[in-house]
């Protein structure tokens, strides 16, 4: 049986890993709840090593209502009962990020524009893909991150440096950051 390429950093005998980034990490993403979700766990991977994000992530669906930012908008009054989970990174900051940016998302649609729409506008609504042959060449941010960070702090969301959205641009596929050698590399 021949083994699967994927990139350097998947290739583990972690299984959680391994299935986020066969299944999850780098495909295009539309849907507005789990774009926030992605950028939500991104903004508390911060500082933290995305295993930890990745074992805890069960528990961050349950506390947050599977990141339904209609629900999650108004949040405030459970920040006692968030900071008490042990099961969930408790970083106040981090938490009342979640909170604001479930708002600022829910302000969005209300006036008309999807989470979609903002953050793919970004990329003219096309993934950028990229030629990288190993993980060491893949930057931290790009200008395109950059410039949604400016646009994102500009409009109220919290805890969106370029580090934190190029992340996030990485794992709801508004860029390929797949190896070339990686089975995913032209999927999508």
């Amino acid at each position: 049986m021949k083994k699967i390429q994927r990139c350097s950093w998947a290739q583990t005998d972690n299984q959680l890993l391994r299935d986020y980034h066969d299944k999850e990490w780098g495909r295009p993403c539309h849907e507005d709840q789990k774009l926030f979700e992605l950028l939500s766990l991104e903004m508390m991977q911060a500082g933290l090593s995305w295993q930890t994000i990745l074992n805890k992530r069960a528990a961050f669906n349950q506390a947050f209502d599977h990141f339904d930012f209609q629900t999650v908008q108004y949040f405030e009054p459970k920040l006692p009962e968030l900071m008490a989970n042990r099961a969930i990174v408790r970083n106040r900051r981090k938490l009342l990020a979640i909170i604001n940016n479930a708002k600022i998302i829910a302000k969005q649609v209300a006036a008309g524009q999807s989470f979609n729409d903002y953050v793919w506008h970004f990329v003219d609504n096309t993934p950028i893909k990229h030629v990288y042959t190993t993980h060491e060449e893949v930057p931290s941010t790009t200008p395109v991150a950059k410039a949604m960070s400016q646009q994102m702090k500009k409009d109220g969301f919290a805890f969106a440096g370029p580090v934190t959205v190029y992340s996030f641009m990485q794992a709801a596929g508004l860029v390929n950051d797949h190896e070339t050698t990686c089975f995913l590399y032209n999927a999508f």
